[in-house]
């Protein structure tokens, strides 16, 4: 493997250490020493090569999948997602459940969530403080969370929604690696905690498979009677995992894209005050306004191309990765069986020859273009593209629609924002603390 691209000699610990802890100041020296592509070690025996020309990206997005495989370079996410989620699935496994799981996720179905999603929303907002600083990223998980429990779960018994609701925001807790020491100490106790949220899927998956779910409209009945073109079911197990997938990757994520895009909003109120004109000019002005319908939503275009720039300049996941599985050639690069081949979102949606003024906070560069998915791919690419990203799109312009029509922010002018990791997602440091202003 002596051919690789160059990269960092420190041992793999050590740049293990730096992946987790300074993953972004680690990825941009490399880049600005090493150039692209280039290459780190996090193990020993599996070297990772980044790269971030949008020509490279293509070759591995429409390659062969069983070629780059996805799924094993995610293996070591198997104690939290379970060995059948669909991130760690590949070949004829994961065509099968993709599959599956697709249809809940797209078209007419999404337009009945939006009124759900607004009024969880809008409890939310009806609790947060005012005149006082407060982290709004709590709130912004509360929600997510919430409206998986609501719209994907289907949960409508109180108290089943409260006992899965508090063991996610425990495991969500002991996954939350921004002390040094918390991995270490807090591994064990996770294990813990997710046989219990197994329990409870287990559980609801059991009860919901003898009370008709064909009756029901939440994703999670909708997969109980989904069948693969030879007629069989996804097992307990396989839709056990499934759901926790969506659990914890799905809103967590979200939430984090949110607090971002809060966050940019704020420090640019030129932008800020663009979208709620027209938030005003789509939905109406006044505090007792309905939510938007979905065809209002769909207006919304210059809020959808605020949460992409968002997106661009602060993806939640910065890299995708697959395990290559024979020699092959990415242009000029030749990458040995048994590597990594890593597509780098946040190097590419910030290289100064895709993006005029990279690093500047721009919506408008979204308007009325179409965009290149191998320059910005902020839910991954090819066959794995984030099978939630429309859902995940149409409930943050749903809660960033409600937040701007309802509520004046401020940012804490006490507290500076860095990024940090927050599970699997890299967010605002200090829960991105924020002021309301009294109406």
């Amino acid at each position: 493997m002596s051919n690789l691209p160059p990269g960092p000699s420190l041992r793999s610990p050590i740049q293990l250490l730096r992946w987790v802890f300074a993953p972004l100041p680690f990825m941009e020296t490399c880049a600005d020493r090493y150039g692209d592509p280039f290459t780190i070690r996090l193990l020993k025996d599996r070297p990772m090569v980044f790269f971030s020309d949008p020509k490279a990206i293509k070759q591995i997005f429409t390659g062969d999948p069983d070629l780059f495989r996805a799924g094993g370079a995610n293996k070591i996410f198997e104690g939290i997602f379970g060995p059948n989620s669909l991130l760690l699935l590949d070949g004829v496994r994961h065509r099968r459940e993709r599959r599956l799981l697709l249809p809940p996720f797209h078209g007419e179905r999404m337009r009945l969530y939006g009124t759900m999603m607004s009024e969880i929303a809008d409890r939310s907002i009806n609790t947060w403080p005012v005149g006082a600083s407060f982290p709004i990223q709590p709130h912004l998980q509360a929600i997510t969370l919430d409206i998986i429990l609501r719209v994907v779960f289907g949960l409508e018994d109180e108290s089943r929604h409260s006992r899965l609701r508090t063991v996610i925001v425990e495991a969500l807790r002991l996954m939350d690696f921004g002390n040094p020491l918390r991995p270490f100490v807090a591994w064990w106790r996770f294990g813990r905690v997710r046989r219990e949220i197994d329990c409870l899927l287990c559980e609801e998956i059991r009860q919901r498979r003898g009370a008709r779910p064909e009756d029901r409209t939440d994703i999670l009945s909708m997969l109980l009677t989904a069948k693969d073109e030879d007629g069989v079911p996804m097992s307990d197990e396989e839709v056990r995992d499934e759901m926790f997938t969506m659990l914890v990757a799905g809103h967590e994520t979200t939430a984090t894209l949110l607090a971002w895009a809060i966050h940019r909003l704020l420090k640019h109120p030129d932008v800020l005050a663009a979208a709620r004109t027209e938030l005003a000019s789509v939905v109406g002005t006044g505090s007792d306004l309905p939510p938007p319908s979905a065809e209002q939503v769909a207006e919304l275009t210059y809020l959808d191309a605020a949460i992409k720039e968002t997106a661009r300049l602060n993806p939640v996941i910065p890299i995708v990765a697959r395990h290559v599985q024979k020699q092959t050639t990415i242009g000029s690069t030749t990458l040995p069986a048994g590597c990594v081949a890593a597509p780098c979102i946040y190097l590419t949606h910030r290289r100064p020859d895709l993006w005029s003024e990279p690093k500047s906070f721009e919506p408008d560069r979204f308007l009325n273009r179409s965009v290149d998915p191998y320059s910005f791919f902020p839910f991954g690419g090819g066959v794995r593209h984030c099978l939630g990203a429309a859902f995940a799109s149409y409930e943050m312009k749903i809660v960033l629609a409600r937040v701007l029509s309802r509520v004046t922010l401020r940012p804490d002018p006490k507290h500076s924002i860095r990024v940090v990791r927050r599970g699997l997602a890299l967010g605002p440091s200090r829960s991105l603390r924020v002021i309301q202003v009294a109406a």
